[in-house]
């Protein structure tokens, strides 16, 4: 059975993806077999899941190379792989993923023009693709959730699927990522919150998945 496939995008860089695909990996990987795909240059993920002292559930390889990316769905062992793009609309990688994605997650800031910025990239690369997908709101500040929930308005006004959850703004996932491990992992303060909104974010992805 091909592994389903999990596209971490969006054209713009420090938005969250890579935070979301290591700990979406994490979580997922308590209840099946996961392969973390690191497509991104910067090599971010890659360099993430290295620092730790202990090999995390899922496996995680670093791939540029399109023709190799294209090929990702035939891989055996694998219920679910997870590709974390470059933040680049023109990338060669993203060409080769988006024809055998399962489902696209859009990791943005709630500011008005990262918004703006993902509504284009929406009507523009995802709609015509005909692929499921949400956008999630992420380094969203837990003193102005007003802003994340105007936010979350907006798109379903335009009628671009959003989580519900969205991901707050913690120095706990800059610490885990610095301890080279996942949130659901880390111990420090705000963890729990941390952790939390990723489930959740897990959540409903699993229920998208399941209604379709």
């Amino acid at each position: 059975m091909a592994p389903h496939i999990l596209v971490i995008f969006n054209g713009k860089g420090g938005v969250g993806k890579t935070t979301t695909a290591v700990n979406l990996a994490a979580i997922f990987s308590e209840t099946q077999a996961v392969l973390l795909v690191d497509a991104d240059p910067q090599a971010s993920a890659n360099w993430w899941i290295t620092r730790g002292q202990k090999p995390p559930d899922f496996d995680i390889s670093t791939e540029t190379n399109p023709t190799l990316l294209g090929k990702l769905k035939s891989i055996e062992n694998y219920d679910l792989i997870i590709i974390d793009t470059p933040p680049a609309l023109s990338s060669e990688a993203l060409s080769a993923v988006l024809p055998i994605a399962d489902y696209l997650l859009l990791p943005t800031p709630p500011a008005p023009m990262d918004i703006a910025a993902l509504v284009h990239t929406v009507k523009n690369t995802i709609n015509p693709s005909g692929i499921p997908h949400r956008v999630l709101l992420t380094k969203v500040d837990s003193r102005s959730l007003g802003e994340a929930l105007a936010a979350q308005n907006m798109l379903m006004e335009l009628n671009i699927p959003a989580c519900y959850a969205f991901v707050k703004s913690y120095k706990a996932h800059e610490r885990a990522a610095l301890e080279g491990i996942p949130i659901i992992h880390w111990n420090g303060r705000n963890a729990d919150e941390a952790q939390a909104d990723y489930i959740r974010v897990a959540d409903e992805i699993q229920t998208d998945w399941k209604d379709s």
